[in-house]
């Protein structure tokens, strides 16, 4: 898949379900209920056991019927790693200029974390496909909104505190895509294995989505 492929299905359908646990031993089955309720963007934290592993799996099992990304990626070595092992994108919480630098040599998306305006723009200027704005609830769309005045040419992807009420306003405000952790992916969903519930909640997301974007 080329880079603007990857771009593109990050923004449509727009959500990248975030995949965080004490254990990934579900994960293939949660990619599964993504799947069914239209979220086909996905993103492993790196603080997951075994997520290079799970990253390998759900490629090999899913092929690109899901686009994988790694998330909470802190440094350049963590990057290129997860890279190699089958990941389309890569997400961190942070502005580390190092590791976009690494994903645009290899050609691969970054979405950077930053939350101030300084940062967001650091991260632009350095490379990164997409601002990863975090934790995007201190905030909310007003900010996303302020932001984007003097600054359009960011492509922002809010983390936290988006829900699928929450999701539209965030849409409105200028986002290009949204990343859902828990409030799309909880401990209890995967606990409980209520993998009908993930994809009536991930189909809600994305409905949201389209609706917002008319």
């Amino acid at each position: 898949m080329t880079n603007p492929e990857i771009l593109h299905r990050i923004i449509e359908p727009g959500i990248i379900a975030i995949l965080r646990a004490d254990s990934s031993d579900h994960f293939v089955q949660a990619a599964e209920a993504l799947l069914a309720g239209g979220v086909t963007a996905m993103e492993v934290t790196m603080t997951t056991p075994s997520a290079f592993e799970t990253i390998r799996g759900i490629t090999q099992r899913f092929g690109d019927e899901v686009l994988i990304g790694a998330g909470s990626v802190l440094d350049p070595e963590t990057a290129r790693r997860a890279i190699d092992t089958g990941a389309q994108f890569v997400v961190t919480p942070v502005t580390k200029p190092e590791v976009i630098r690494a994903c645009n040599q290899d050609e691969v998306p970054v979405a950077a974390g930053a939350f101030t305006p300084t940062e967001a723009l650091l991260a632009h200027e350095s490379g990164a496909d997409f601002i990863k704005i975090f934790p995007a609830d201190l905030a909310g769309p007003a900010y996303i909104r302020a932001l984007l005045a003097p600054l359009p040419m960011l492509r922002i992807i809010p983390t936290g505190g988006v829900t699928p009420t929450t999701a539209a306003d965030f849409i409105r405000a200028g986002c290009v895509a949204l990343g859902a952790g828990s409030a799309l992916v909880s401990r209890e969903i995967l606990k409980s294995k209520d993998w009908k519930s993930l994809g009536a909640t991930a189909a809600a997301f994305v409905e949201a989505v389209r609706k917002a974007r008319g």
